[in-house]
């Protein structure tokens, strides 16, 4: 794809505790955060907002890292890919915000993800608001359900802690603390957390879900699929579920598990009933 000029979306800038960082807007109705992963908010990831915003929510995308609209495909050249991705990840590693290698920790920047959320909720109105964390973001998402303002939580190729040991590798990047008061939020309110992966992605290694599953109970609507099911016009290893290998067409998994996702905005942030031919789990429990 090539670059996104970021035509459709409203750019605007959002300010917690000193900090400021970019958004990038679009759609009307309850709030969706929409969390890229690394590089940053390519097109694909703009497209997966779009798709937000069509069923009736206001997506709404922190620039965190990367250059927004910049499409990161290696199919443009792998040396200009390499380097954007290189520059992408040194920014997060060096960051004190971002917790990549250390386990039961929650990332400094979840803070300020948690008050964007909470501003948007005020601003958007409906009955709570909604989040995809993709990648290195994907845990984010667990860790900002602990406001009972987010109430559509989704873990999208959770890749924190990096799965460099087997402890990393059976964890994810939330502390101790949040992770019991989103165990109580699905315990006491019912609150469902969705989980995406591709079974032979080692960024997000299947203990990392089995913890979840430990940890949630049924709460946790865990989406594994088959590698083979990836787009195979990406060429990198099956991993981005909504973004890069997603095939969007109906009766293909990949384009479930995305029905999957939106299913869950409708039933959660817009009151719409679950169309159970529709909604239904991709695949769970690695099925």
């Amino acid at each position: 794809m090539a670059d996104h000029d970021l035509t459709g979306f409203d750019r605007e800038t959002f300010t917690h505790d000193g900090t400021t960082r970019r958004t990038l807007r679009r759609g009307t109705g309850p709030a969706v955060i929409v969390l890229a992963e690394v590089p940053g908010i390519t097109p694909k990831v703009l497209a997966f907002a779009e798709r937000v915003a069509a069923i009736g929510c206001t997506a709404v995308l922190p620039v965190l890292f990367g250059v927004p609209g910049r499409d990161a495909d290696p199919a443009n050249g792998w040396l200009k890919s390499g380097r954007y991705m290189a520059a992408s990840m040194r920014k997060v590693c060096v960051s004190r915000e971002f917790t990549v290698l250390a386990t039961g920790k929650t990332s400094p920047v979840v803070t300020w993800l948690r008050a964007l959320a909470a501003d948007e909720h005020e601003r958007c109105g409906g009955p709570g608001v909604g989040a995809v964390g993709m990648c290195l973001t994907g845990g984010f998402a667990l860790a900002m359900a602990t406001d009972e303002r987010l109430l559509a939580p989704v873990l999208s190729q959770p890749s924190l802690p990096l799965p460099v040991t087997r402890s990393r590798a059976g964890r994810i990047d939330i502390s101790a603390e949040d992770l019991a008061a989103v165990r109580g939020r699905c315990e006491r309110d019912g609150l469902q957390v969705m989980g995406l992966r591709f079974r032979g992605d080692r960024l997000v290694p299947g203990d990392r879900f089995a913890f979840l599953r430990r940890e949630l109970g049924d709460a946790f609507l865990a989406v594994e699929l088959d590698d083979a099911t990836a787009n195979p016009a990406s060429a990198l290893h099956p991993h981005s579920v909504l973004t890069e290998h997603l095939i969007d067409e109906p009766g293909q998994p990949t384009r479930a598990a995305l029905d999957d996702v939106l299913g869950l905005f409708r039933t959660r942030l817009l009151g719409q009933p679950i169309d159970t031919a529709a909604d239904a789990p991709a695949a769970t429990d690695g099925a």
